[in-house]
């Protein structure tokens, strides 16, 4: 079934093979990609592989005339990869060490490259530009929905996890700069009214775009809120002595906090005997109870797959080797990005790093300046990310209800309050839901990175032009079993929690 006009008319309304190799993507895999690079090349696979039933020639994605610069289109995938799970990845290299996280680390970051390459590669095969509609054509209707109500879920559950970050972190930001009394009851350090302000006059605004396009321009500024944060790590970690003391109001509670950090610390390790300066001694490899859990914060690091299409749509001059080169650099900015981080967060504060980071900085001074404006700047990174996470959310449910209507204004402004509307209701009034977002974003994340794109690919190309026995289907198919494996061990660990009540530290994305 081949797409109507109207259908593409949709997708504006989504969101050098060196440095494809730095990420691990496998030569043969790249090689066979070149081969759709083309646009009339891709249009003969097309008729090829999928010949028209009623010998009409097939709607080309290129239809749709990107105008998204390749620098815009890196600022936008990059926004869709960083959230709000990099303020926990020094918590896990400390219960990792730092050999091993460097390993997941880089392991996850190529298996994402990769996965994202069979994305493009099918989407150029078929000619189609929406998660969805390769849903559709690879498993007709039941593809579709389920593409579509993955893509939903999990955004939805992003989505109302950054605008919680909103209404618990903006008033506790608002009252340190202001040394204001968290009882005086005023408006502006009631968290559920500057949800409500933000996503109005900030998001609303942002999400009424026509095209994902547009929102480069603030994707980059809030890349630079995050490059700002690490910053601010690394200038930290030359200034916070090791072991650091707690902050207190008076000399005397200071002392008596001082003496306990400095027995806590003479006790942490099994025989009890260990110098103080062990533990500010950095672990290469470390094993412990934790160890599990940062399997899974490490494979959702790198997160964007609902907006790689919407953003190889509206990217100028399109191929697939050009929106890979678009991932890769993407990725890899947010590789070492997210290294950094974590490297000099866990060389401050080793093994008593929490798993909010920024919670232990406030442990020392909760009125550092420096910090304040840190905490300040990864709100306003996490707001900006709102609106790129909402354009697969809309599309999708356009693609799931009116697949074959016309772009509509009133349409595209009424999804877009609506979902807005909701998500602050459940921050607001539910927060209690968030849990059951977690529930859902371990279930649909490892479908959206790692089962959808290899089985779409392995249903979407035929036999007889790539034998099952090829590399690219074999690696395809274990990123099936992959998927599933850590859609288990996530779902294992969120009920582990809830029966014991504990917390492992797993962020979101």
């Amino acid at each position: 079934m081949e797409p109507t006009q109207s259908e593409m008319s949709i997708l504006a309304n989504g969101k050098s093979n060196g440095l494809a190799e730095d990420m691990c993507v496998p030569a043969k895999a790249l090689l066979v990609a070149e081969q759709f690079d083309d646009p009339e090349g891709v249009t003969a696979e097309s008729e090829e592989f999928l010949p028209n039933g009623d010998g009409k020639k097939p709607a080309k994605f290129t239809d749709f005339e990107g105008k998204t610069s390749f620098g815009m289109s890196v600022f936008n995938l990059g926004n869709a990869i960083m959230g709000s799970g990099i303020l926990g990845l020094s918590y896990a290299m400390a219960n990792t060490g730092i050999l091993l996280f460097l390993f997941l680390l880089t392991a996850v970051a190529c298996l994402s490259s990769f996965s994202i390459h069979l994305l493009v590669k099918a989407s150029g095969i078929v000619g189609i530009r929406a998660y969805e509609q390769l849903g559709m054509r690879a498993f007709g209707t039941p593809g579709k929905m389920a593409a579509g109500i993955a893509i939903t879920l999990q955004n939805i559950g992003a989505m109302s996890s950054y605008l919680y970050i909103v209404k618990s972190e903006f008033p506790l930001v608002i009252q340190a700069f202001l040394r204001a009394d968290p009882s005086s009851g005023e408006w502006y350090l009631n968290g559920n009214y500057l949800v409500v302000l933000v996503s109005v006059l900030i998001i609303l605004p942002l999400a009424l775009m026509k095209q994902l396009g547009y929102l480069g321009y603030t994707s980059g500024f809030s890349l630079s809120c995050m490059v700002f944060f690490l910053s601010a790590v690394i200038y930290k970690k030359f200034q916070i002595p090791c072991p650091f003391e707690d902050y207190t109001s008076n000399a005397t509670a200071h002392h008596i906090m001082a003496n306990v950090t400095l027995e806590d610390h003479s006790h942490a390790y099994q025989n009890g005997h260990v110098e103080l300066d062990d533990a500010c001694a950095p672990r290469m490899i470390t094993f412990n109870t934790q160890t599990a859990y940062t399997i899974p914060i490490l494979a959702f690091a790198f997160v964007c797959h609902p907006e790689v299409l919407p953003i190889y749509t509206e990217l100028r001059n399109p191929t697939a080797k050009k929106m890979q080169r678009v991932s890769n650099l993407a990725l890899l900015i947010m590789y070492v990005m997210y290294f950094l981080a974590a490297l000099f967060g866990y060389l401050t504060f080793y093994g008593r790093v929490e798993p909010e980071l920024l919670h232990t900085y406030s442990r020392i001074d909760p009125y550092d300046i420096l910090i304040l404006c840190v905490r300040l700047a990864v709100l306003t990174a996490v707001t900006l990310t709102v609106p790129i996470v909402l354009f697969p959310v809309r599309r999708a449910i356009q693609q799931m209800l009116f697949p074959t209507s016309a772009f509509s204004w009133l349409r595209h402004i009424a999804i877009a309050v609506i979902l807005l509307t909701c998500i602050c209701m459940l921050v607001i009034f539910a927060p209690n839901i968030l849990g059951i977002f977690g529930v859902i974003g371990a279930t649909s994340a490892p479908c959206l990175i790692f089962i959808f794109p290899s089985i779409f690919y392995l249903r979407i190309v035929p036999v007889d032009k790539e034998p099952m026995t090829s590399t690219t289907k074999i690696v395809a198919v274990c990123f099936v079993v992959l998927g599933l494996v850590f859609m288990v061990m996530s779902l294992s660990f969120i009920i582990i929690d809830w029966t014991t009540g504990s917390s492992s530290g797993l962020g979101g994305h």
